[in-house]
């Protein structure tokens, strides 16, 4: 009876222990009117959302500890966050025409592990882009030249943006791919002469701009360019791939090249 009553509490203690270390996945809301800002402890690593309908961007260049999300209208989803000491966090995401909290203050407590001293493995897994517009693989290595290369010998069709004077311009329907978006551009050149390339810019534009009041222009700034040429030579085309941190569209936006 005593040994019983031992391995009852012992049995006890530890149901105790682990029920202190569940937690509650919170649920953050967000949509594609307003910005949601997400505080952390520490500078942000690496943030991964498990829908392309959820856009969670940050500072990849410089380590900051806030990011931004925005969604458009879906099922829930979930949003995975690394921080620079390894510290993992987990949120659910839904989507919300009304939201009551536009930013949150992330405390170290919520994390659910820390990288550093659990098992946790990233494999490495060949990528492939197949018709769909999201690579829906989650364990990966970064790998902007091999990915671009990919898409460049994938035959995805192009939707025509601009013709003027012999020079015609193409883009592909946007891929997502973890916490990146990548486009596959195309200029032709039949003119008769050389076509020189200064820049090529992409901005999220919205409303009317008629409306000057009510106009805006976003720059999107690429992470990575791919073989992005300085020249096309006459009677030739070049196919070129842009990497940017992943975003969506509201209602009333579309994209400017």
């Amino acid at each position: 009876m005593r040994n019983l009553i031992i391995f009852f509490c012992f049995y006890s203690s530890i149901y105790f222990i682990s029920a202190q270390n569940i937690r509650n996945i919170d649920t953050i809301y967000a949509n594609d009117q307003k910005l949601v800002s997400l505080f952390f402890q520490d500078p942000i690593r690496q943030g991964i959302t498990g829908s392309s309908n959820y856009a969670f961007s940050y500072n990849r260049d410089k380590e900051q500890s806030f990011g931004l999300l925005q969604a458009t209208p879906s099922e829930e989803s979930n949003l995975l966050v690394i921080t620079s000491n390894g510290k993992i966090y987990s949120y659910l995401l839904r989507y919300s025409e009304k939201l009551n909290k536009l930013s949150y203050f992330i405390a170290a407590t919520e994390s659910i592990g820390n990288q550093n001293s659990g098992s946790i493995k990233l494999s490495k897994q060949q990528v492939s882009f197949t018709d769909t517009d999201t690579v829906t693989s989650r364990d990966y290595i970064l790998n902007y030249p091999k990915l671009c290369k990919q898409l460049l010998k994938s035959q995805r069709p192009f939707d025509q943006v601009k013709y003027r004077k012999g020079i015609r311009m193409k883009m592909t329907k946007t891929i997502y791919y973890k916490t990146d978006l990548y486009i596959k551009f195309e200029i032709s050149n039949n003119s008769e002469i050389d076509y020189e390339i200064n820049s090529l810019d992409l901005l999220k534009v919205n409303g009317n701009k008629r409306r000057k009041a009510s106009y805006q222009e976003l720059l999107l700034s690429p992470v990575y360019r791919y073989k992005m040429p300085l020249l096309v030579p006459k009677g030739q085309k070049v196919q070129f791939v842009f990497v940017y941190p992943k975003f969506t569209l509201g209602k009333h936006e579309k994209l400017k090249v």
